[in-house]
């Protein structure tokens, strides 16, 4: 996502770096877990515990090597020398990518989490100072009974109340790793392993994996997002609707030295929101990207891979944004 519409916070959770340090988190649980079982020397698990990775080593074996992740492990094994047999050994490469996006998909919902508490809570507030501001309620976009503005905040409470449960019911859907190397069939990890490091990272066990986690999971995410996202741009739609010149009965907050158009300096439009309505089409985007996701070619390919790029971290990352948008916008009305 360009960076006007990125957070600090969110930027880290999807930058090449924390991936890169999930992914060598993975690697060596895993090898702590084969050392249990007598197949990683103790001399080489302490060699394996400080491997490094070399973010440019990186991209400069990825541009010969044609593979973001065996481009990665390269780099990984300049750091170990003849120990570096035992990293990835019996997995491939999505077990340590999909248990690694898990992580990271974790990560991202507990910001997403606290946007969602934080804009409840200014809800709450503005809900609770209008609960007798008397104004017209509307259907059809035509005056039908008074109403009062406390009401009509309560209901967006209780949508992003709502809107908190599903949050919460779809990071459990994605918190799963998968161990059992190639196609998922265990031939290479025993159960146990993957039931271990899986356990040690906080994580469920994909139950029947192929050589991935299933994409219904991450299907269901995207879409939850995409569910939130639709109920602040029903939030910001009311707004819009309030603040125009025939109505003006809200008006966003308008900070000194803002300006509404370089030609007509008295406007005061309702930008943000209008910003919160456009973020929600992009949103709308990824749900049916990720629902295109789900249906694979037998055990996997890899036609999912370079979307997921794109829509996991770009849909995290806009609601996260709007999240924090809508809040400034309601702690301002």
């Amino acid at each position: 996502m360009i960076e006007r519409y990125t957070r600090p916070e969110m930027a880290r959770v999807w930058s090449e770096q924390n991936k890169a340090e999930k992914w060598l988190q993975i690697e060596i649980a895993v090898c702590e877990a084969w050392a249990k079982r007598g197949v990683v020397p103790t001399e080489a698990l302490a060699k394996i515990r400080k491997a490094k990775f070399d973010l440019d080593k990186w991209a400069e074996y990825e541009r010969e090597m044609h593979h973001h992740f065996n481009a990665w492990l390269r780099s990984v094994s300049d750091s170990l020398g003849d120990e570096s047999r035992f990293i990835h050994f019996g997995l491939t490469s999505y077990d340590v990518e999909d248990t690694a996006l898990a992580l990271r998909l974790m990560e991202a919902t507990e910001l997403m989490e606290k946007g969602v508490a934080e804009l409840m809570e200014a809800i709450a507030a503005l809900a609770k100072e209008h609960k007798t501001t008397a104004m017209m309620g509307r259907s059809h976009g035509v005056h039908a009974e008074p109403i009062s503005f406390g009401l009509k905040l309560a209901g967006w409470y209780d949508e992003m109340r709502r809107n908190s449960h599903r949050l919460i019911d779809a990071k459990e859907q994605i918190s799963y790793g998968k161990i059992s190397g190639p196609v998922g069939s265990h031939a290479t990890v025993p159960p146990d392993l993957e039931d271990e490091v899986c356990g040690d990272l906080g994580l469920m066990v994909e139950p029947i994996s192929t050589q991935i986690v299933h994409r219904d999971r991450h299907a269901y995410f995207i879409g939850t997002l995409a569910v939130i996202a639709a109920s602040l741009d029903k939030f910001a739609t009311e707004i819009r609707h309030l603040q125009r010149t025939e109505v003006l009965e809200v008006e966003e907050p308008f900070s000194p030295g803002q300006t509404g158009s370089s030609s007509m300096p008295h406007k005061r439009n309702p930008e943000k929101s209008e910003r919160i309505s456009g973020l929600a089409r992009l949103m709308r985007g990824y749900s049916m990207t990720s629902l295109d996701n789900v249906a694979l070619w037998h055990e996997r390919d890899i036609s999912h891979s370079s979307a997921e790029r794109v829509v996991l971290p770009d849909a995290c990352t806009v609601l996260d944004y709007m999240l924090n948008l809508f809040a400034y916008i309601v702690r301002g009305l």
